[in-house]
């Protein structure tokens, strides 16, 4: 099972909406003879790609297959993995946690029996949930999971005071600005509100990392921002939750609900496929997701900088689960207890 969860990370960044899973076939005389994981949303699953390195097929008429994330038990973009292990005569399966999708659920497992496997489940479970937190607690908790993140000075500010004039204020190195980049590449969708929005006229993309660029997400209760953003006219998916109206523009589409609520947007993230999103702020938007209950971890770096007066930071309680010194700079990491 610890190798079946090495080979699953291969596919970080890859597979959602899907879960990252790792898979490893043991022969009759205990010996790994095949091993694969899920590399990328809508091709083959860890199971089938395990069994396709299987050279004698032969012996998995007395195999056991171990399998971080219970194998599936619906049609989706590919055929129920359950199915196959049936097909394949395989006698044990080794599942390391139960899938929470409402499609799957359990009833994974209980195909598998049904046709007279011996399936045990729960080993290293406590690692193989934690592989996949983003899907499991989209599908535990009908939201994505909620990555906070924002950077300050030493002495606790966000931003300089706005008559400053010298806004956005840098605080990220080279190093952490491509490291924060992929965490984005890592994360559905990402999210600012109109401040940040306006001052910073950020494009959200993962132009220093190697992989997708998440949706771009923008909070403007009363659509209070240019028409020339870069959010707005660059081509790329964008989505503009307001107060005011709802329709598309290009590649940006409007929809209009209430913006100071998080729960309803998040709500309609995850009923588009959504199960992870990072906030990138600004410090309104994240107080009011960490006032809301509605966040699981946040990311945050502190600079050495201090600037003496300006906007504060989110005012956050969590438990602290990382904890580094990269350039100069610290960054926490903090789950919410």
């Amino acid at each position: 099972m610890r190798r079946a969860l090495q080979l699953a990370r291969h596919g970080a960044g890859r597979t959602s909406p899907n879960p990252m899973v790792g898979a490893v076939v043991v022969g009759p005389d205990g010996t790994v003879i095949g091993e694969g994981w899920h590399r990328k949303c809508g091709e083959a699953h860890a199971e089938v790609n395990a069994l396709a390195t299987v050279r004698d097929v032969n012996l998995l008429k007395d195999s056991t297959v171990y399998v971080t994330l219970e194998p599936c038990s619906h049609y989706g973009k590919t055929p129920p993995c359950a199915s196959l292990l049936i097909e394949k005569g395989i006698p044990r399966v080794v599942v390391g946690t139960l899938d929470p999708f409402f499609m799957v659920a359990g009833r994974g497992v209980q195909m598998l029996r049904d046709a007279g496997i011996e399936v045990v489940v729960g080993v290293l479970e406590p690692e193989c949930r934690e592989l996949n937190r983003r899907f499991m607690t989209a599908h535990t908790t009908g939201r994505p999971w909620v990555q906070l993140k924002w950077a300050q000075t030493a002495d606790g500010f966000v931003a300089l005071p706005p008559e400053a004039g010298e806004n956005p204020l840098r605080m990220s190195t080279p190093v952490t600005m491509r490291l924060m980049h992929r965490q984005r590449a890592l994360c559905d969708a990402i999210v600012v509100g109109a401040s940040t929005a306006r001052i910073d006229n950020p494009s959200l993309t993962t132009r220093q990392w190697p992989g997708p660029s998440p949706l771009r997400v923008v909070l403007s209760r009363d659509l209070s921002i240019p028409g020339n953003l870069t959010l707005l006219v660059d081509g790329m998916p964008t989505i503009v939750y307001n107060g005011v109206k709802n329709g598309s523009e290009g590649a940006v589409e409007y929809v209009k609900m209430d913006t100071r609520d998080p729960c309803s947007w998040l709500e309609d993230l995850y009923r588009r496929g959504v199960t992870s999103v990072m906030v990138e702020g600004g410090p309104r938007v994240l107080q009011g997701l960490i006032d809301a209950g509605a966040w699981d971890e946040a990311r945050i770096e502190v600079s050495p900088r201090r600037i003496g007066q300006g906007v504060a930071a989110p005012v956050i309680n969590g438990v602290v689960a990382a904890c580094h010194s990269i350039d100069g700079n610290i960054i926490t990491l903090m789950r919410r207890s």
